[in-house]
C-alpha cells in the first residue's frame, strides 16, 4: 500500500472505529431501575456533565440547567419526594403528558411494562403491587444520584425539546463511562414540589429526572430489555 492510499485508510478505519463504539453504547444503555449502593466519584460525574455540554442546541441556546445531588445532596430529597409522592397528590408536569396512548405505542407501552411485572414476579391486575414498583421511581430506585432537567419558560417546547436531546446525550456519556441511568418522566409529574425543594428560578420548568449510578445487574428489574421497531415501521423513503 502506498502512501496515500495509507493515508485515505486512516480515516475510514477511525469513522469505523466511531460507529462501533457508538452502536456499542446505544446497545448496552438500558433503563437501570436498581443501583448498587455505591456513590459515583464527583471526577467522574464532571465528565459526564462535560461530554453533555457538547450537546447541539437550536441557535445554540444550550436552555438545560441540571441540578445534580449526591450524599446528603440525595438522601433527604429521595425521602421528601417518596413522602410527597405518597401522601399528596401530583401537581402536574409542567408540559402536558401525552393525551393517550394508541395503536402500536399503545402496545409497545405495554410490552415494556409487561416485561417489568414479569421479571418482577408482578401479576396482572395486582394493582398494588404495581402501584409499589411505580413509587420506586420517587426513591430513584436506589440511586445515589439524581440530575433534575430544567429548562427556560420562555423558550418553550423547544427548550424542552433541546432538553431531550441532551438527556440522550447524558445517557450515553454516563454509560461510556460504566454508570447506569434512567430518565424519569414520572419526577415531572412533582415539578412545584421539586422547582422549591431545590429553591429553583419561577421560570425554570422541570424536563424530568435521571437517576443513574452503579447498576445492580443482579437484580430482577435489570433483567429484561426492551425491543425496537424495525426500520421499515419508522423510516419512509422517497425517492
Amino acid at each position: 500500500m502506498n502512501k496515500s492510499s495509507s493515508s485515505a485508510a486512516q480515516p475510514q478505519q477511525q469513522n469505523s472505529n466511531l460507529e462501533a463504539a457508538v452502536e456499542q453504547l446505544l446497545r448496552a444503555r438500558f433503563s437501570c431501575r436498581a443501583f448498587l449502593d455505591k456513590p459515583v466519584p464527583k471526577t467522574t460525574i464532571q465528565r459526564i456533565l462535560e461530554l453533555s455540554q457538547r450537546t447541539p442546541s437550536w441557535c445554540n441556546t444550550q436552555p438545560w440547567q441540571v441540578v445534580v445531588t449526591s450524599g446528603e445532596g440525595t438522601e433527604p430529597f429521595r425521602k421528601a419526594l417518596y413522602e410527597h409522592a405518597i401522601s399528596v397528590p401530583a401537581s402536574g408536569p409542567d408540559f402536558p403528558f401525552p393525551k393517550e396512548y394508541r395503536g402500536i405505542y399503545l402496545e409497545r407501552r405495554r410490552e415494556s411494562g409487561f416485561q417489568l411485572y414479569e421479571a418482577l414476579g408482578i401479576q396482572r391486575g395486582d394493582r398494588m403491587a404495581s402501584r409499589n414498583q411505580m413509587l420506586e421511581n420517587f426513591r430513584f430506585f436506589g440511586a445515589p444520584h439524581v440530575a433534575i432537567i430544567t429548562t427556560a419558560d420562555d423558550l418553550g417546547p423547544y427548550g424542552a425539546i433541546d432538553c431531550g436531546a441532551y438527556i440522550g446525550v447524558f445517557i450515553l456519556a454516563a454509560q461510556s463511562l460504566g454508570i447506569s441511568t434512567i430518565a424519569q418522566a414520572a419526577l415531572a409529574n412533582f415539578s412545584s414540589f421539586i422547582r422549591n425543594y431545590f429553591k429553583l428560578q419561577p421560570d425554570r420548568r422541570i424536563v424530568c429526572g435521571i437517576s443513574f449510578g452503579f447498576a445492580d445487574l443482579a437484580r430482577p428489574a435489570n433483567s429484561f430489555r426492551t425491543s425496537r421497531a424495525n426500520l421499515e415501521t419508522v423510516a419512509h423513503w422517497y425517492e
